[in-house]
């Protein structure tokens, strides 16, 4: 089967208001490591606008094929001739960007099956990348799924990538308003197909916030190692190192350099993503204060999430501590309707671009085609002896 996927254009990155410096990762910045969270390393004519509540569902948002992979240094023409940011404007979804309710164009990238499955596909889903990553991350995920049926939609989530005002925290809610946005111009767009938000890292911390703030039109939640790490379960020295930098210097950058953090075990595509100019490799503190402050929602929103979910967790992961994690998973409500955690052996941080992402991929399918099952991987079992061994330890 042949697979269509769309690319973006790179929009030039936005000019920086406050002056940077750069701090190398010591003792005193442990926290630092929160900048490895993703990885330790686009304008056609065609609109989808939200519809009113008694509309029927837009036009069809075809694909050409032999997209590029990547694009030259220029804004999409897609645009909107608003001033972004101070001008309310229709949420909207155009062939390569997503625009926000306050006039952003944020790159989009999709990968649809090939014929009558892209207009009636399985299942969608709705992809939301981890910390200083980008909408590139799902790429095999994407191709994978979309042999199968299914379709994935992915954008850079506003400052990160090719997004606006790359590197600035651009603040929770501005995240939380853009997923809720952009599901429900999915679900109008496939009004008979479930969707689903799968949310990797940071993107699965957005993910579970916005589940509990909002009743979004989705069939349940994929959390790849979720952003659960909040405040209260850091160290206090973590925790004072950031109060500290951000009330000090909220515009010190910090790098993961000397950490020895390993987010995966896939060395070429970590050395690939080195290479990214999109992969953003400097953070400020106040987008790790903000950060953290988003991991603390996710944590929080344990106890009160309605929806079911898969959430899944490698055993190696070396940026999102087990015990977070375990913490999460303990306080979900208990449900009969497919709620399933996964614990992978040989899984890392990244465990959608591990060498053994395959496995994870087809756990997802099996979940989205039977809930109730098991995972042909057998992750769901060890993840309840897992549990059990931490609620008896």
């Amino acid at each position: 089967m042949k697979i269509l996927r769309r690319s973006v254009l790179r929009q030039p990155n936005v000019q920086q208001p406050f002056p940077r410096q750069t701090l190398w990762a010591g003792p005193l910045f442990a926290l630092v490591l929160l900048a490895f969270l993703p990885a330790c390393a686009y304008d056609g004519p065609e609109v989808w606008e939200r519809p009113p509540a008694n509309a029927s569902p837009g036009a069809s948002n075809d694909a050409s094929p032999g997209a590029p992979a990547s694009a030259p240094d220029s804004a999409p023409d897609s645009a909107p001739d608003s001033d972004p940011g101070n001008t309310p404007a229709v949420p909207a979804l155009m062939e390569e960007s997503f625009r926000t309710r306050d006039g952003f164009a944020l790159p989009l990238r999709s990968w649809l099956p090939e014929g009558d499955t892209a207009e009636a596909p399985k299942a969608v889903i709705l992809a939301l990348h981890g910390f200083n990553d980008y909408s590139f991350a799902f790429e095999e995920p994407g191709r994978y799924f979309a042999a199968r049926g299914i379709v994935t939609y992915a954008y850079d989530q506003r400052s990160f990538g090719a997004g606006p005002h790359r590197g600035i925290w651009p603040g929770a809610e501005n995240l939380i308003d853009d997923l809720r946005d952009a599901a429900d111009l999915l679900a109008a767009r496939h009004p008979g197909a479930p969707l689903y938000i799968l949310g990797e890292s940071m993107g699965g911390a957005v993910a579970l916030a916005a589940a509990v703030q909002y009743d979004l039109p989705v069939r349940g939640l994929i959390l790849s190692a979720p952003a659960v790490w909040a405040r209260r379960t850091m160290p206090f020295y973590q925790r004072w190192a950031l109060a500290v930098a951000v009330e000090l210097f909220p515009a010190m950058i910090v790098t993961g350099k000397g950490l020895k953090i390993q987010a995966s075990d896939n060395i070429e595509m970590l050395i690939g993503l080195g290479k990214d100019p999109l992969f953003i490799k400097k953070t400020r503190i106040d987008s790790l204060q903000g950060l953290v402050d988003l991991m603390s929602r996710g944590l929080d929103s344990g106890a009160e999430l309605k929806l079911p979910a898969l959430l899944l967790y490698g055993a190696k992961d070396e940026v999102i501590p087990w015990k977070p994690t375990a913490r999460f998973w303990s306080a979900l409500p208990a449900r009969e309707d497919g709620q399933k955690t996964a614990y992978y052996d040989d899984g890392w941080h990244l465990l959608l671009r591990d060498l053994q992402a395959r496995i994870v991929y087809d756990d997802i399918l099996a979940w989205i085609e039977n809930p109730a099952a098991a995972l042909p991987s057998g992750a769901d079992g060890a993840a309840v002896r897992k549990l059990a061994e931490e609620t008896l330890g």
